[in-house]
């Protein structure tokens, strides 16, 4: 059973485009991401006032590690990639802002839920929210900004249900 999605409550204030570039049955629900990724932008404190467009696309391993390798030099698959826009010059007051692209990896995550005897669908959830995050500016660069992320994924999770991913 997925964690319940606040889909309906944001659908207004966050526009989500799902792709699914592998197999669709090995992901979350395109529903449910809406919903994660609506839920982070409104409960980030940094929602833009005319709305926010988010793009999350969901990958096999190969185009994980391909994106990785090229946006990162790490050649390997990682669970989630942020693709930020940035700002956009000349935007109509009042429109949704773009914010950018997330790329999941559905093995990958599929995969640490295991290891780490987490619930599938509550770790969807927790990359969704994190990748929208660093769409929003949010880092982990330095413990002052890792802190503060974890305490907000934290806080975003709880409100849907979910435990703390970073409890031991």
């Amino acid at each position: 059973m997925a964690p319940r999605s606040p889909a309906a409550e944001h659908a207004a204030t966050c526009e989500v485009e799902v792709a699914f570039a592998t197999r669709a049955g090995a992901a979350a629900p395109a529903a449910a991401m809406r919903g994660w990724v609506a839920h982070a932008v409104n409960g980030s404190g940094r929602a833009p006032a005319g709305g926010a467009e988010v793009s999350v696309r969901v990958v096999d391993e190969a185009e994980s590690r391909s994106l990785n390798a090229r946006y990162r030099g790490k050649d390997r698959a990682t669970n989630v990639l942020s693709f930020p826009s940035g700002a956009i010059a000349g935007l109509p007051a009042g429109q949704p802002v773009p914010l950018g692209d997330i790329v999941v990896c559905a093995a990958v995550v599929a995969r640490e839920a295991r290891e780490q005897g987490k619930k599938e669908p509550d770790h969807w959830a927790h990359m969704l929210l994190h990748g929208t995050l660093h769409l929003l500016g949010f880092d982990h660069e330095d413990s002052a900004e890792a802190a503060e992320m974890e305490a907000l994924e934290t806080q975003l999770l709880a409100d849907m249900g979910i435990s703390d991913p970073y409890a031991s």
